[in-house]
């Protein structure tokens, strides 16, 4: 009999689960340790089959273990995920950052003196009336359901796929994932208690056998990035985007959620995979590449029931998006200033990402400058090697590792760098120290 049976005791559904939980408390069991196939389980407990399925699927809702099929039931990974952001407490030079240039983020000291106005009330709209007027052009353009979408206000895009996923989902349910993916999706997923479904990333998006093989799985919702994917860079064709329609087609009811967080810096047209007959979808942009991080506000465009219920877990005063941050939204996005400099903005990343590209070439290393804030390097050697050569140079790296979905998988052969700030000679500088990294680590 395996140790795991043995250990685990009781007679009821809640009794066996309780032992689970005691277990993983005393460390007698850790994250990814497999748990007993129902059957034994109930068998050397001299109980029903249904009574450990009720055990185990306690466990599921509670985030305390994974179900994965075929796969068994394993206690779940509660390891942190990696952040975004500047690494703290280090001499290095950060190239790893993902961050936006704050010199090429709008000046908002004019548009902050004009939000002077009645204040906002318990039972008002959530939306702001003019803002609403505003977005609703913004994101009708690009959408090819029939019928005007309905509109709603979260807190950033990271909120509103939360609250996306939430409205539509219980625990253990299967959701489809860019792999490699956002570091915030694996994040939502992950606490949501939801299952991850990895869908491969070329160089024109989602692949088309892979969103197959994530709906034969049954996942329940998709998120994809049209186009900048973090952490890739890729980006939709027209031809990659009718191909992910079709497959869909079949699939009218499983929740697509597309990510355009880059929208109004991006280069490239957006294409979407949510066809005109599709019934639950939701196009989510955000401010916060062009407005700043702290501009913490996304719209959601959406089919009239997935709206209705994303509105319940929006509660006037407590849960909605601030009015002044709504008010200052649109000061910007009406402020021919504004726009110049966010225009300046996108052609700057695309400009410093491509020179950085030809850098690269010139030094044996080939990638493509992708879309977005950063690049997406590939190596001829894992990652995390190549990183611990560039460490030695002074720079700090993102290596792929940390957004990957499979633990199980090879080690990555991907950095992520973010070098739109780099001046010419410190861009030569980490071509050539990367080059040479390469060289140690193989």
């Amino acid at each position: 009999m395996e140790q795991g049976v043995i250990e685990i005791t009781g007679r009821s559904a809640s009794d066996i689960a309780d032992s689970v939980r005691a277990l993983l408390e005393r460390g007698r069991l850790r994250p990814g340790d497999a748990l007993p196939p129902v059957r034994s389980l109930a068998e050397h407990l001299g109980v029903n089959r249904n009574t450990a399925v009720a055990a185990y699927r306690q466990l599921a809702q509670a985030g305390i273990v994974l179900t994965q099929g075929r796969a068994g039931t394993r206690i779940a990974d509660r390891s942190p995920v990696a952040q975004e952001g500047y690494a703290t407490d280090s001499v290095l030079r950060d190239v790893g950052t993902g961050n936006p240039d704050p010199a090429l983020i709008p000046d908002m000291s004019h548009a902050l003196a004009s939000l002077a106005g009645r204040p906002v009330l318990y039972g008002e709209p959530v939306i702001d009336r003019e803002l609403e007027e505003r977005a609703r052009t913004w994101m009708s353009q690009d959408l090819a359901p029939a019928g005007p979408p309905r509109l709603t206000i979260t807190s950033g895009a990271v909120d509103a796929v939360e609250r996306l996923l939430a409205q539509a989902l219980m625990r253990d349910d299967a959701v489809a994932l860019e792999d490699p993916c956002f570091l915030a999706s694996i994040q939502t997923v992950r606490l949501g208690g939801y299952r991850a479904v990895p869908v491969p990333v070329d160089a024109e998006g989602m692949t088309v056998d892979g969103l197959r093989h994530a709906l034969e799985q049954g996942v329940r919702a998709i998120v994809c990035t049209p186009r900048a994917q973090n952490p890739t860079g890729a980006g939709l064709s027209p031809a990659r985007a009718a191909d992910l329609r079709a497959v869909l087609s079949d699939h009218p009811y499983v929740l697509v959620i597309e990510d355009d967080h880059f929208s109004l810096l991006s280069r490239r047209p957006y294409h979407s995979i949510i066809g005109p007959a599709h019934r639950r979808w939701a196009l989510v942009r955000s401010v916060s590449k062009f407005l700043g991080p702290d501009m913490c506000l996304a719209v959601t465009a959406s089919d009239p029931e997935t709206a209705d219920r994303l509105a319940l877990r929006l509660s006037p005063g407590t849960t909605w998006v601030s009015h002044l941050l709504q008010r200052l939204t649109i000061a910007l996005l009406t402020d021919p200033v504004a726009l110049a400099t966010i225009e300046r903005a996108g052609a700057h990343y695309a400009e410093r990402n491509a020179a950085f590209a030809r850098r690269l070439s010139r030094h044996g290393i080939e990638v493509d400058p992708g879309d977005g804030l950063s690049l997406w390097v590939p190596l001829p050697a894992p990652a995390r090697a190549v990183s611990e050569q560039l460490m030695r140079r002074g720079w700090l790296a993102r290596t792929g590792d940390d957004f990957v979905l499979d633990d199980a998988a090879t080690p990555s052969h991907h950095l992520r760098l973010t070098v739109h700030g780099l001046a010419d000679d410190d861009a030569e500088a980490l071509a050539r120290d990367l080059a040479a990294a390469c060289r140690a680590a193989r």
